[in-house]
């Protein structure tokens, strides 16, 4: 009989949670990836305000904000797999969680600020 430590955290209950979000923030990160590529080549901005004119459609930055929601996501889950299954210190792995986090909250707020600055 196996026994398990009350304070092991481990990741079982994530599988079909992190599967999904991994797949659906692919699958919107793609759709923009593409809508923005046909947009380059059909624009074809050579210089700075080429490129501030095709960002200053609103939806457009929506959409950019939306990709990076999703990019960010997406290396959550797969940022949280890789420390749970490499960092088997309790207070290690939580440190570098956080760590994570605080740096994906902080790239996102300097998404926005470029985006709406």
């Amino acid at each position: 009989m196996v026994k398990r430590s009350r304070l092991a955290v481990t990741g079982a209950h994530y599988g079909l949670k992190d599967w999904l979000a991994q797949r659906v923030t692919a699958v919107l990160m793609v759709i923009y990836l593409v809508i923005l590529a046909s947009m380059i080549f059909f624009a074809a901005p050579q210089d700075f305000s080429s490129w501030k004119t095709l960002f200053s459609q609103q939806w457009l930055r929506i959409a950019t904000f939306v990709f990076f929601i999703c990019l960010f996501w997406h290396a959550w889950v797969g940022m949280r797999n890789i420390l749970m299954d490499y960092v088997h210190a309790i207070q290690l792995r939580l440190l570098a969680q956080i760590t994570v986090i605080v740096a994906l909250m902080g790239y996102l707020v300097w998404i926005a600020d470029i985006l709406w600055g």
